[in-house]
């Protein structure tokens, strides 16, 4: 079995039934498996061929989920670039995993075409499409599927590769434990580019069911993200904490009845604050699940929410293993933590990554970064990040690459990012220190960032400050600046 695959069959059995809903429409399960060929098509005839990468740098839409099967029907993977991701940073991406073809909408060929040359070939998203018969490469478990960039700490972003296998035996285990229907409605909340949409396209084209794309603009919208999910009579929904508790904060999800469709809330990509999520709980009767897992394992843990959680005076724990892994945690003296001890959180099994791109393939299991604590019935309570990886609005933001996009500034001598407060709370603040003589202004900084990073990534605030504090070790002390963050300073937000 394959991702494609799951789409071909649905389409087989339901032609006429509602796959995907967004700003630009509507398509059956029969258009989308028809466009998708087209699309293929197309590709074909640029020199897509089985083992390539093809970047897709797009916004939501059916088209895009269709360019999509698409590339994985020629047996190629697709590269996800958020259609607000600026061109330098997609041309980056396109030349690390030596992409093929970018396709995009016809107004941003001339953007990336500047950036790239005659290095790769161009396709457009847009249609209309020619007819064209079915496509389906002779496409193994094993091949890779699709790459997601993510964060990387020495300032260039890492290609995480994802084969069929990996992406199928987390969707398989979802399908199983959450038995959706034919009838049901997933939201999709997250970018192509994150992993929590994995869910919540292809269990619900395992399923038979439909999918409703949230817009982009919308992500964080409280009173819109409210509206949508009663208008489009969500049944499953699964997103960031943050934006179920702006939802709950700024939108008045709480003040009306929840909708009778929702049976399924799930989260996951941070920490949910304990006195939100018994706030949703109370107004909810729908099954609340917590996932847990980096890009590099995509889901290897969860845990479904009880009553008892209500009682906890933290979040609720990550869980036991999922998709068929196995997960341990390691103490500092290489021993597996037992219950009651810290570890750092480990994971074996089918979710795991085949590897980085241009990387050495991923070879044992793999180490999260993430410090847990065991608990008596075997699962695992989240305590934080081992290193300067830090998550904002449930994305991974590696602070070096923050830093190091803005000392590439000509008037920046160094900068640090630090990530203040907890949870759906965390902000990202960066210090910056001019070169002598400069004043480079922190709205033309956080203007600078925005050219060269996606949405996610840049700072909430930029302030400037120098010199930047030093500890014993002549090292920038990020504790110092921390503290510093939580008070008053120039700074842009």
């Amino acid at each position: 079995m394959t991702l494609h695959q799951l789409v071909i069959e649905a389409a087989a059995r339901r032609p006429g039934a509602p796959a995907l809903s967004g700003p630009s429409g509507s398509v059956t399960y029969g258009e989308l498996d028809a466009t998708a060929n087209a699309i293929a098509a197309r590709l074909e005839r640029q020199g897509v061929r089985r083992g390539d990468r093809v970047v897709l740098w797009a916004g939501k839409s059916p088209a895009t989920v269709a360019a999509m099967q698409a590339i994985l029907r020629l047996g190629a993977a697709y590269v996800p670039v958020d259609g607000s991701n600026p061109v330098a940073r997609v041309a980056t991406i396109a030349r690390d995993c030596a992409a093929r073809v970018v396709v995009t909408n016809r107004a941003r060929i001339p953007r990336i075409s500047a950036e790239l040359g005659l290095e790769v070939r161009y396709e457009e998203l847009d249609g209309p499409y020619d007819p064209a018969p079915a496509i389906n490469a002779a496409t193994t478990s094993e091949d890779l599927a699709y790459i997601l960039y993510t964060s990387g700490s020495t300032g260039t972003p890492k290609g995480v590769c994802l084969t069929h296998e990996n992406a199928l035996a987390f969707v398989d285990w979802a399908h199983d434990l959450l038995a959706p229907g034919e009838d049901d409605r997933f939201a999709n909340h997250a970018p192509f580019a994150f992993d929590l949409s994995v869910f919540d396209l292809y269990v619900a084209f395992r399923a038979g069911a439909s999918v409703h794309l949230i817009p982009p603009e919308l992500s964080f919208a409280p009173v819109q993200l409210v509206e949508f999910l009663y208008l489009e009579r969500i049944s499953v929904w699964y997103s960031v904490p943050s934006a179920l508790a702006v939802m709950m904060r700024y939108g008045g999800l709480l003040d009306r009845p929840a909708p009778e469709t929702l049976h399924t809330v799930l989260f996951a990509g941070e920490p949910f604050p304990i006195t939100q999520l018994r706030d949703l709980a109370g107004w909810t009767g729908a099954r609340m699940m917590n996932l847990y897992g980096p890009t590099e394992t995509n889901v290897c843990t969860f845990h479904e929410v009880t009553k008892a959680d209500m009682d906890r005076d933290r979040p609720v724990p990550i869980g036991i293993a999922a998709g068929g892994d196995r997960v341990w945690a390691l103490r500092d003296d290489g021993g597996v933590a037992a219950a009651g001890e810290e570890g750092e959180l480990v994971v074996d099994g089918p979710t795991v990554m085949s590897g980085y791109w241009g990387q050495p393939p991923q070879s044992g299991p793999y180490h999260t970064g993430d410090l847990v604590r065991t608990l008596p019935d075997g699962s695992f309570d989240y305590l934080g990040r081992r290193d300067q990886m830090v998550k904002i609005r449930g994305h991974r933001v590696e602070l070096g690459e923050v830093e190091s996009v803005l000392e590439n500034h000509a008037d920046v001598a160094e900068a640090a990012a630090v990530g203040v407060g907890e949870g759906v709370d965390t902000r990202l603040v960066v210090f910056v220190a001019p070169r002598s003589g400069r004043d480079p202004g922190v709205l033309a900084l956080r203007q600078y960032l925005t050219q060269h990073l996606p949405r996610y990534m840049v700072a909430d605030e930029v302030r400037i400050s120098s010199p930047l504090p030093r500890n014993g070790n002549g090292k920038i002390d990020r504790l110092a600046l921390a503290a510093r963050a939580g008070g008053s300073g120039t700074s842009s937000s």
